[in-house]
């Protein structure tokens, strides 16, 4: 886990905690959105621990949470975290993580009942006298039991890569119901968040019971959580092929295997962009977009943009007609703002824009730079790449086969490669419209050297230098290693630089400022991995990256003809980063990008 990451966990925490110790509420606040700011920044925050105003300078960071991530830097605790868990039994943060348990519900059980652990919930859920405590009716009682023994499946956030194609499903399915006439998925999937808790679905619709039936009833649906018109919830089955990586840490029922909650939200037509704005989020976007329309004397709800008359009444309750609520674009014109894309909507400068930010696409993606074929560890013959990539619409693939060092991959030594070259000029000639470039995925190896000579490099058409082992170095030693590596005259691209696989693997921890000013004056374009597995370099790098003025490649790192499809995580991943097509390698016309590569390897 990163300084950031360790920092946010513990803020989060004393956040919840202060809140479970019935603590002023403000503080609790402060700790919450201080926690955001850590997890969110695109710098790592231990290189500005010797720096206190530089802390307090960034939003969201006050003096005294400054002295807290100081104090952890040096010390590796907060002092407040310690005592505060010293009085919070440590039971009561697990209940806190059932899914519908907010800190109110949690601390009343709590107080009133003495529930410190799940086994408490249970049991109390079990003998009935839950049922005797405040906003404790028989369907609350029925979704936390459903949430207890959903929670007990152990299947963790689902990556992006589990939860979209899912999703994607599941609202092609609702798109085909008689009367829905509008369906998306929401949430954190919406925003290309890299992993999820559980899949919303919003549909407007003329028949909501029609709807309502139509998707508890759906293929996949292992149980029924909640059902009502506007409002329900399933289990769904997953299948799951994580390819090249076994499966892991979706253990599911024995019998039913993994499976995720998907929520469905029905709302009218005419509240639509209400709706979808207000269930895609994030909760700290929405907070922002709310005080700002309150400084413009209306009010913000999931049912539109209204004028503001201070009665208690919600608005849509008594007829006020909104002034925006059929269509996003509409509600942000409203309160004075240019459409903001979902990726970005996570409190982190967004309202300060004056319009739309171009983000890179999909359909920007012009080649694929980090490919593999049956020489090292991929399932594609050398022509059947090459198709792949043609087919995608694609002018330049680069086969990048694994370095010698990479011996469990197939790793190829210079023989190898030589003899692969052969086959790459005879393929060329037979091949129009489509450049194929020779390279290689070389190691960088666990001191900054190169897996081969600079005469190989040079020889080769394109380098993608990337870490696979010695992934646990300390930062200094990592940031050592990338740096030599990024200096090194034939580099092109630094492939997956921190070498992280999501929720499995935290990787190496470089001082990324060094890395990315390395980057842009060796003129080396960092690579955005697009497999939903490595998803790296992560957004807040990326957003880092790209305010540092350097080049990014999103690359499939193709082994297996699906992989291609992975490109839109790694698109996702870039438009959080606030990446805009330019600055992408992989958009670049054919000479600009031959141009590009080639002045590191000359013909």
């Amino acid at each position: 886990m990163s300084f950031n990451s360790d920092v946010a966990k513990r803020l989060e925490e004393i956040s919840e905690m202060l809140e479970l110790l019935g603590e002023n509420p403000f503080k609790v606040n402060a700790h919450a959105r201080a926690a955001r700011a850590v997890e969110g920044s695109s710098q790592d925050l231990r290189g500005l621990t010797d720096h206190r105003a530089a802390l307090v300078a960034i939003e969201g960071i006050g003096p005294k949470i400054a002295d807290k991530i100081i104090e952890f830097a040096k010390t590796g605790r907060m002092t407040e975290h310690d005592e505060l868990s010293a009085q919070v039994p440590a039971g009561l943060m697990v209940v806190l993580a059932i899914p519908g348990l907010g800190p109110k519900t949690v601390r009343m059980l709590w107080q009133e009942r003495q529930i410190t652990d799940v086994a408490g919930l249970k049991r109390i859920i079990e003998d009935g006298s839950i049922l005797d405590l405040p906003r404790m009716g028989k369907k609350a009682v029925e979704k936390i039991a459903n949430a207890i023994r959903f929670a007990e499946q152990d299947t963790g956030r689902l990556h992006i890569g589990v939860a979209m194609p899912v999703a994607r499903a599941i609202v092609e399915h609702m798109r085909r119901v008689p009367g829905v006439t509008e369906a998306a998925y929401a949430g954190s999937l919406r925003r290309g968040k890299e992993s999820i808790g559980d899949i919303d679905i919003l549909v407007a619709t003329k028949d909501p019971a029609g709807a309502a039936a139509a998707f508890t009833g759906m293929p996949g649906v292992l149980a029924v959580l909640a059902s009502g018109e506007r409002k329900c919830s399933v289990r769904f089955a997953l299948e799951v092929d994580l390819g090249r990586w076994e499966m892991e840490g979706l253990k599911g029922d024995a019998e039913e295997g993994p499976s995720v909650q998907v929520d469905l939200r029905v709302v009218d037509e005419a509240s639509w962009g209400a709706a979808l704005m207000y269930f895609t989020g994030s909760k700290e976007h929405n907070v922002r977009l709310r005080e700002r329309a309150l400084k413009r004397g209306l009010t913000l709800n999931e049912y539109g943009l209204f004028p503001e008359d201070s009665e208690d009444t919600p608005p849509q309750q008594r007829g006020v007609k909104p002034v925006a609520s059929a269509a996003e674009a509409e509600i942000y014109g409203g309160l004075g703002l240019p459409s903001i894309p979902p990726e970005i909507r996570e409190d982190r400068g967004e309202l300060a824009l004056t319009e739309t930010p171009r983000l890179i696409e999909v359909g920007d993606i012009r080649a694929e730079l980090h490919a593999h074929t049956t020489e090292s560890d991929g399932s594609l013959a050398l022509e059947e790449l090459v198709a792949g990539a043609k087919a995608r619409g694609f002018h330049t693939i680069a086969v990048t086969d694994h370095s010698k060092s990479s011996a469990v991959a197939g790793g190829l030594d210079v023989k190898r490669l030589k003899k692969q070259r052969e086959a790459i000029d005879a393929l060329r000639e037979r091949t129009e419209g489509m450049t194929i470039l020779h390279g290689s995925e070389v190691d960088i190896l666990s001191d900054g050297r190169m897996d081969f000579d600079d005469e190989t490099l040079a020889w080769l058409d394109v380098v993608v230098a990337s870490p696979h082992a010695a992934l646990g170095q300390d930062p200094a030693t990592a940031t050592n290693r990338l740096l030599r590596a990024i200096e090194n005259p034939h580099v092109n691209i630094l492939g997956h630089p921190t070498g992280r696989l999501i929720n499995r693997r935290p990787g190496l921890e470089p001082a990324m400022e060094e890395v990315y000013a390395a980057a842009r004056e060796h003129d080396v374009a960092l690579e955005i991995n697009a497999h939903w597995l490595r998803l790296d370099l992560r957004d807040t790098h990326v957003r880092g990256a790209v305010e540092a003025g350097c080049l990014i490649a999103i690359d499939c790192d193709v082994h297996q003809g699906e992989d291609f499809d992975n490109l839109v995580y790694g698109v996702l991943t870039g438009r959080r980063g606030w990446l805009p097509p330019e600055r992408c390698v992989n958009t670049w016309d054919r000479a600009r990008l031959g141009a590009w590569i080639g002045r590191k390897h000359p013909r």
